[in-house]
């Protein structure tokens, strides 16, 4: 049976690469993650600190059985989340005790897939060229996917494994406790909003450009097919949804998922909006019998002003996983639709 290990089990990624391959029959699966998770059959959780290397070592040791890896853990910086980038030490650190530690663990290591994403073109930094396609060249400056990818190539040269890199965008997925995801960024601030007895006013610049998302659930099983095509050999894919949109044309759709109304855009920081809205939060949980995380557990704001103010076309062209044998696609109209309904009927918002 193959055994795979999932690294970020716990993130808005690494959680559905696990529910993928569990139901899969043939599928052994070993998530790694700071917080341990729940253990199911044929899934196991194991904490570890991957930026401690003693603790990696000795954790790794015993996963002989090991034939893929999924690498999807993610350390952010402070500041700006278009700073992220930037913080090169601590990502580079994690790929590389990880994957270092399981290739002296296992012989029978086939093929470690790397999560990066768009960032990789400098979606991040202002208008790039578009649709951007694998082979573009890198854009200036520092960018830890770049030492990452460079790292994990080099490494892999000569042994019997091979890897590959899937880029996606902004990752859409019910994931509550895991702030990095902007469906949460929508569900949170939506509901505060209508708290506040204020209509749904897109919070950025970025009101008509063109943009695009990656459902959680479409990445996993692009991972999947990452992890068992033999042309996905060494090889960089560009993985979105396959569609484009502009938050125009969505946003009312969105509002009505929440009962309110649509309103204009309204430029404002979320960071400096929602500075001081921990304890109404606290007071909606109570009020509503919401599931009780914190605030600061739920939404990472910096995120959400990143991607609402991309007022520059962020498109990817997917054509070469196409051609390789991946044709899943969303409706991103849809998905949003169903994910935000879904924390309304869980209980992550009222």
């Amino acid at each position: 049976m193959p055994t795979a290990v999932v690294i970020g089990a716990q993130g808005v990624i690494g959680r559905y690469i696990v529910e993928k391959l569990a139901s899969l029959p043939a599928w052994n699966v070993i998530g790694l993650s700071r917080r341990k998770g729940t253990d199911a059959t044929r899934v196991r959780h194991i904490s570890v600190d991957l930026l401690d290397l003693a603790d990696t070592r000795a954790k790794l040791a015993g996963l002989a059985e090991v034939t893929h890896v999924f690498f999807a853990a993610f350390q952010p910086g402070s500041g700006p989340a278009a700073d992220y980038a930037k913080n090169i030490a601590a990502n580079l650190g994690l790929l590389v005790n990880s994957v270092t530690g399981l290739h002296r663990a296992s012989a029978k290591l086939e093929r470690v897939v790397l999560v990066t994403g768009t960032k990789y073109y400098g979606s991040h930094l202002g208008p790039f060229k578009t649709p951007a396609r694998e082979d573009d060249p890198r854009h200036a400056g520092a960018n830890y996917y770049f030492d990452q990818i460079d790292w994990l190539a080099a490494f892999q040269k000569g042994k019997r494994w091979s890897w590959t890199e899937l880029r996606p965008q902004t990752l859409c997925g019910f994931a509550p406790g895991t702030a990095m995801s902007i469906i949460s960024v929508i569900a949170v601030y939506a509901s505060i909003r209508k708290e506040l007895g204020l209509p749904l006013a897109f919070p950025g610049k970025a009101w008509s450009s063109l943009y695009q998302v990656t459902e959680s659930a479409h990445l996993a099983e692009a991972a999947y097919w990452a992890a068992t095509e033999p042309r996905c050999a060494n090889q960089a894919y560009n993985i979105t949804n396959g569609d484009y949109f502009r938050w125009q044309h969505v946003w009312p759709a969105i509002a009505k998922v929440f009962d309110m109304p649509a309103a204009a855009p309204q430029q404002h920081a979320l960071v400096e909006f929602m500075a001081d809205k921990a304890l109404l939060w606290d007071e909606m949980v109570k009020k509503y019998g919401l599931k009780p995380y914190r605030f600061s557990e739920v939404v990472a704001w910096p995120f959400g002003d990143y991607v609402f103010n991309c007022d520059w076309d962020v498109m990817t062209n997917v054509t070469k996983s196409r051609q390789h044998g991946f044709h899943a696609a969303v409706d991103s109209g849809e998905m949003f639709q169903r994910l935000l309904a879904r924390f309304r009927a869980e209980r992550i918002v009222p």
